[in-house]
């Protein structure tokens, strides 16, 4: 019996509560129900809000607990989080306490998954780099499944993966929370503030970050960032394979940037690997992901594989997605840059100053260091402040008047109380030869459900123009 076919027989019979109707939780409940347990759903969302959904599910015998106090009360043999839920949500800590076990989709497609699990977490790029993950796997000849954090819960595909294949996961710092698995190549793009109006510290985020690698067995891998100053304290277990990638200096193993030129080296020897500006995305941290991919898939791709990939790929949908051209003016959508360090990567992509349009969820982390880039890289800063209980507006504007480079003059600052207003009002000041970079530095929680959201309707907007 397959550990997928185990943990069908084992919910069984069971009382199991979900907690959330998104994305990953969606054939999850399925899958519960063929398994013969008996479901609860837990939602924020009124019934008429969830409309056929919740007609679909209670038509199959599920329970549902919604509105404003959806969590209380929470029991269950099996409760399974949604990836954004702290937890140690007090909730949680006294359903655990009763004698619940807490888990999620993600955990458990870990433990059952068939084959090896390619798997890569950060506070940047890590979309990016799990997407290229795959697509350097696939070039080879694997039949891979992408997944996680990036979009799709693959724990329903399980019974469709065999041994050879390769899953390829991306992972929160929520769906790493408490995890007690690791995969067979972990991967950490790089360590910097975020989400920390959920963690309740930069401690516990990195913590989490670190879950990713923590429980691997000998003969496992671990890519890290060399220049990544966090980063520098991970240690793996005995016997794991440890590779890095830089773009500022020599590795003894692993893949790193000189004079434009990738190479791989190890032991100290080098090989070259392809000229960075075969890389067709735009961007220094473009090139900084593929290092990442490359130390990850190697041993199981070519040289030749990474270069074609390089050659072809034109990037993932919301990061640096050239919209249109208009009269003249380049449109570009950025809505994955959720913090600071995404839109300063997106910034240094282009080699003029930018139309930059920011501003949205209050994720509680620094903006300090972030008015300098934007004085450097910005021509005008038009600041979407649509929910004044909710917005980094006002923080962003000040790191940018407090910058020792600021200059008024050379700098324009228009605020907007509406995204569309916004979007229209850095059209009218684009000139031909313009970039306007939708980068928000922020998370799209202030009026989006997402940012896939925040980027399609940018994209409608500016299709209208």
């Amino acid at each position: 019996m397959s550990a997928f076919d185990r943990f069908l027989e084992s919910m069984s019979g069971k009382s199991v509560t979900v907690i959330g109707i998104g994305v990953s939780n969606t054939p999850l409940n399925s899958l519960l129900l063929e398994a013969g347990a008996n479901v609860t759903v837990h939602d924020r969302k009124s019934i008429d809000d969830l409309g056929e959904i919740y007609e679909g599910l209670a038509d199959l015998g599920v329970q549902f607990c919604v509105g404003n106090d959806y969590l209380k009360n929470l029991s269950g043999d099996y409760i399974f989080r949604t990836p954004g839920m702290h937890p140690n949500q007090p909730a949680l800590v006294k359903a655990r306490e009763q004698g619940s076990i807490i888990t999620s989709e993600m955990e458990v497609f870990m433990r059952v998954c068939p084959c090896p699990i390619f798997a890569i977490t950060g506070s940047d790029g890590k979309t990016t780099t799990t997407t290229l993950t795959a697509e350097i796997l696939k070039k080879a000849g694997y039949a891979c499944h992408l997944g996680g954090n990036i979009g799709r819960p693959l724990l329903a595909d399980v019974p469709f993966m065999t041994e050879q294949d390769i899953a390829v996961v991306e992972l929160s710092s929520f769906q790493l929370m408490n995890m007690q698995c690791s995969p067979a190549a972990a991967l950490v793009t790089n360590v910097t503030p975020n989400h920390l109006d959920v963690h309740k510290d930069m401690a516990e985020y990195i913590e989490a970050k670190t879950n990713i690698f923590v429980n691997q067995k000998p003969g496992a891998k671990l890519v890290l960032n060399a220049d990544d100053a966090v980063s520098q304290d991970f240690k793996p277990a005995d016997g794991v394979e440890l590779l890095y990638f830089s773009m500022k200096q020599p590795v003894e193993n692993g893949v790193y940037l000189q004079d434009g030129v990738i190479w791989y080296a190890e032991d100290g020897n080098r090989r070259k690997i392809m000229d960075a500006s075969e890389i067709r995305i735009p961007g220094a941290h473009n090139i900084a992901n593929y290092m990442a991919a490359t130390c990850l898939t190697h041993g199981k791709v070519s040289f030749e594989d990474v270069r074609e990939v390089a050659h072809t790929f034109g990037g993932v949908e919301h990061r640096l997605e050239l919209v249109r051209t208009l009269n003249g003016v380049r449109y570009y959508n950025d809505s994955i840059a959720s913090s600071p360090t995404r839109t300063a990567a997106g910034l240094r992509a282009f080699d003029q100053k930018v139309i930059l349009l920011a501003g949205g969820h209050d994720k509680k982390i620094p903006y300090d260091s972030f008015g300098p880039v934007v004085c450097d890289h910005v021509k005008r800063l038009i600041l979407i402040d649509a929910n004044p209980d909710d917005s980094t507006a006002p923080a962003i504007k000040a790191s940018v008047l407090a910058a020792e480079n600021y200059d008024p003059n050379a700098l324009m600052i228009d605020t907007y109380d509406d995204f569309e207003k916004a979007v229209k009002g850095a059209a009218a000041a684009a000139e031909d030869g313009d970039i306007v970079l939708m980068s928000p530095a922020s998370a799209s929680f202030d009026i989006f459900k997402n940012f896939m959201e925040r980027g399609n309707r940018f994209k409608d907007i500016v299709r209208s123009l």
